[in-house]
């Protein structure tokens, strides 16, 4: 029997000042598949990159794609804090559907949990309209910051999880949440680093902004967590270095996450033939 094929992306935060077209030509220089765009900026110090319908950048990345066969999976991001932010997630589905891409990743900054389960129910709902589910990320320094759960607020509101490894690592997620929940998760986000948690959450910021580990150099069981998942789930490389991408450029940076999740990818074919036997 053949082995479904399994995509693999980089996500947008690996090469985050890289515009989305230029991402897309990097992608397929380096052997991606996909690629996640950002289609709002997550601080005020980043770069907005307009993908609106009608935007020249938009026609330029959609060129690109064509070119090279490199599509966009995912896009992102918005962190939902409590406040009306109906028309922003409206705009990225907008840009999303432009894109061809299927899911808008999510995270929850918002105290009051039932305000927060209301918001994400209408923006599933509204998501139906332009072929967007939203993903909702549980990330460690956030108030979602688990898999149980991120798992009981998307089946509650009707829409996903994306697993991330790092932030999966530093709040303790464990291979029996995860397999609870495996049928709410589209994409997983491959990354490494060492075991050890940074000590506060300004040092959880900072690496998981900054300063990632390629997949396969660190101490994070990625080909267990790859083996946990259906062989054709889709894997994206979301692993920023502030200092690598300035040593290795942004090409060199992305060849070397290619290399670094294709022998992850090995690790756990192998992982999950010996499972079957």
């Amino acid at each position: 029997m053949t082995c479904p094929k399994r995509q693999l992306g980089i996500a947008q935060l690996s090469l985050v000042t890289t515009a989305p077209p230029e991402l897309v030509t990097i992608a397929a220089q380096a052997g991606f598949d996909f690629i996640g765009a950002r289609v709002r900026p997550v601080t005020a110090s980043e770069r907005a990159y307009d993908l609106q319908p009608g935007s020249p950048m938009l026609k330029e990345t959609l060129s690109r794609m064509r070119d090279t066969g490199v599509t966009v999976r995912d896009i992102e991001f918005l962190l939902l804090d409590g406040s009306e932010q109906r028309e922003a997630w409206l705009q990225m589905m907008a840009a999303g559907q432009a894109l061809g891409a299927s899911t808008v990743t999510i995270a929850c900054s918002d105290p009051d949990t039932a305000r927060f389960a209301d918001n994400l129910a209408r923006m599933t709902e509204d998501g139906k309209g332009f072929g967007i589910v939203p993903t909702l990320e549980p990330i460690s320094y956030q108030m979602v910051h688990s898999i149980p759960d991120s798992a009981s607020l998307a089946r509650a509101a009707g829409c996903q999880i994306v697993v991330d490894a790092l932030h999966l690592n530093r709040f303790g997620g464990t291979f029996e949440e995860l397999n609870a929940s495996r049928d709410l998760v589209p994409l997983l986000q491959l990354c490494d680093g060492p075991a050890r948690r940074p000590e506060d959450r300004d040092g959880l910021v900072r690496e998981s902004r900054s300063e990632r580990g390629i997949p396969g150099e660190g101490e994070f069981d990625l080909a267990g967590l790859v083996a946990a998942f259906p062989a054709d789930l889709p894997v994206s490389v979301e692993s920023p270095s502030d200092r690598r991408v300035a040593s290795l450029g942004e090409l060199g940076w992305a060849r070397t996450l290619k290399a670094g999740a294709d022998a992850v990818l090995a690790a756990a074919d192998l992982l999950q033939t010996a499972g079957t036997r």
